[in-house]
């Protein structure tokens, strides 16, 4: 019979409910959603209806909620600057954890979880979602058998794409550094996880070039108002919000209101007087829209990621070069192909390889499913563990380091 792992949940948002939903859809039977935390009354109420937790379960104070263990795992999905405190507290009490990334964008908290952790022996998985997509793990499969012989050098573009930029980085909660990671870690975590993975070595030095190009006061057009319900510009802006979230029904409206079903009325009312409906040149934010990070693996594979707002569309162009051959994964054409050097290629349409309604091209499906195996049979091939996913996050913050002192070159030491 399986193993039934009891779940509890701080931070009901929007990343928490997905793993919560994908859990379910392994069945009851392998994982119970039983305790829930968070400072929003009606996130918990509508959570407790979704997954059947007992109104004794729902807590807004952490203090409280911490003041024992209440189940098997714990997932961590509140903003990023809180993931380290939550986890200690979730150590000590003598949970498993599931982490949302980034983790930290500071060397000092990153040291101090994985002493705590190694202390305890409890286990910490990251949510590196994308190692669990099927597209990505074929071309791992790819690259590990040899048959485009050495790596040399991989390229990847990461298209955020305008709208997700204007939703998550400029109005929303990843749209400055005083809130949240800075975009190398906020939005890029995940490739560097990537290149890490694929180039199965660690980072060795890294140079990084990257600003706030267009999304500031400067740029604002003449006249326009600083929220998109008042301006003159509504209807032909390209970032009016009402346009974005009620007319073309974008993604991110779930994070827009709290309120469900999500109607238009619901929406308006949110943009007329939330975040979401602020001009995109009249924002508090601070993190890039273009970034250039360049890396070199210490078994000498050199790498370089671009990560740019602006294009029509997001998803990933990945392109991995060795002595024998190439592999071409492109997101936004939905492709894997495999060229072998002198030889037909091989090409695969993802959408063969997951199905449609799975987020992060499976992946959100795939951790939940890796996990249960890690935690029930200790299987844990590709898992991303704390200690490896610190890998990318000092990759990181010494990329942001880099990129504030005008791209200078910096050696990651992984001795400290």
């Amino acid at each position: 019979m399986n193993k039934t792992i009891t779940v509890s949940c701080i931070g009901v948002g929007q990343r928490g409910n997905i793993y919560m939903t994908e859990m379910l859809k392994l069945g009851k039977d392998k994982y119970k959603i039983v305790s829930l935390c968070d400072l929003k009354t009606e996130r918990l109420e509508l959570a407790k209806n979704n997954y059947g937790v007992l109104g004794s379960n729902l807590f807004t104070d952490e203090d409280e909620f911490f003041k024992e263990k209440r189940s098997d795992l714990l997932i961590v999905g509140t903003n990023d600057q809180d993931h380290v405190r939550l986890c200690l507290k979730g150590l000590k009490v003598g949970y498993d954890i599931l982490c949302e990334k980034p983790i930290s964008d500071k060397e000092d908290e990153l040291k101090e979880l994985l002493k705590v952790q190694q202390e305890t022996g409890h286990k910490v998985v990251i949510c590196h979602v994308l190692r669990y997509a099927p597209a990505f793990m074929t071309i791992k499969e790819y690259v590990d058998s040899g048959v485009i012989g050495q790596v040399v050098m991989i390229d990847d573009i990461e298209n955020v794409g305008y709208s997700h930029q204007a939703h998550s980085y400029v109005r929303g909660n990843w749209r400055t550094t005083k809130e949240a990671a800075p975009m190398i870690l906020a939005k890029c975590c995940h490739d560097l996880d990537l290149l890490v993975w694929l180039a199965n070595s660690k980072c060795e030095s890294i140079s990084s070039l990257g600003d706030l190009r267009y999304f500031k006061k400067e740029n604002q057009p003449v006249g326009a108002s600083s929220r998109c319900k008042d301006c003159k510009y509504r209807g032909s802006c390209v970032f009016d919000a009402y346009e974005l979230y009620i007319k073309q029904n974008f993604w991110g409206r779930v994070a827009v209101t709290d309120k469900r079903p999500i109607t238009e009325e619901a929406l308006r009312e949110s943009l007329d007087n939330g975040p979401y409906g602020r001009c995109v040149f009249e924002c508090d934010n601070d993190v890039v829209d273009n970034q250039i990070t360049m890396m070199r693996f210490k078994n000498g594979i050199t790498a370089n990621l671009r990560m740019t707002a602006f294009t029509a569309c997001g998803g990933r162009i990945m392109k991995i070069y060795g002595t024998y051959g190439q592999i071409d994964l492109d997101e936004t054409r939905g492709v894997i192909e495999l060229k072998p050097f002198g030889k037909e290629k091989t090409v695969t349409q993802i959408s063969s390889l997951i199905d449609a309604t799975n987020g992060h091209g499976g992946g959100d499906h795939g951790i939940v499913e890796s996990l249960y195996d890690f935690l029930t049979k200790e299987q844990s091939k590709n898992i991303s563990l704390l200690d490896v996913s610190i890998e990318s996050h000092l990759m990181g913050i010494a990329a942001e380091k880099s990129r504030i002192h005008g791209g200078e070159r910096i050696v990651i030491n992984h001795d400290k």
